[in-house]
């Protein structure tokens, strides 16, 4: 199973959307699964007020860990992860045109040939979609070197 199954599969065992995203990668970020799903628990459902998409904050946080913060140089470290947050963002939002949870689950969402994995895998729930989508963009910036 890759790593955009595993973050549906969490998702339909009832993780929330930042849970299924970080826990897919912690085959190659070093966190535990457990880790994963303790350290995202409270960033369900726009961190329970509806603001920042959980499936963005699992990527932003992935992308964060296969990075690692150097603690001699923090600064470039951290504009390094500050990028590779705002590539992220910009890509999903490209895709669903907002990144807050509460518009996002008001609006028409469906796997198309702008969301490829989401399509092939038949999705058509709307957090599934935007969890595949967004574990997707994790591994295109990873196959991109980024």
């Amino acid at each position: 199973m890759n790593h955009i199954e595993k973050s549906v599969a969490y998702h339909h065992k009832g993780f929330n959307c930042c849970q299924s995203v970080l826990a897919a990668f912690s085959d190659v970020t070093g966190l535990s699964e457990q880790a994963s799903f303790d350290a995202a628990g409270g960033f369900g459902a726009g961190m329970q007020t509806g603001e920042a998409c959980g499936a963005i904050v699992g990527a932003i946080m992935t992308l964060g860990l296969l990075h690692p913060v150097d603690p001699e140089q923090p600064v470039p470290s951290k504009q390094r992860t500050g990028r590779l947050a705002k590539e992220f963002q910009r890509r999903f939002k490209e895709k669903f045109g907002e990144l807050r949870c509460h518009p996002l689950l008001k609006t028409e969402i469906a796997a198309t040939d702008d969301t490829p994995a989401a399509k092939a895998l038949g999705l058509t729930q709307r957090c599934d979609i935007l969890i595949a989508s967004s574990a997707e963009i994790v591994e295109d910036m990873i196959r991109e070197g980024l």
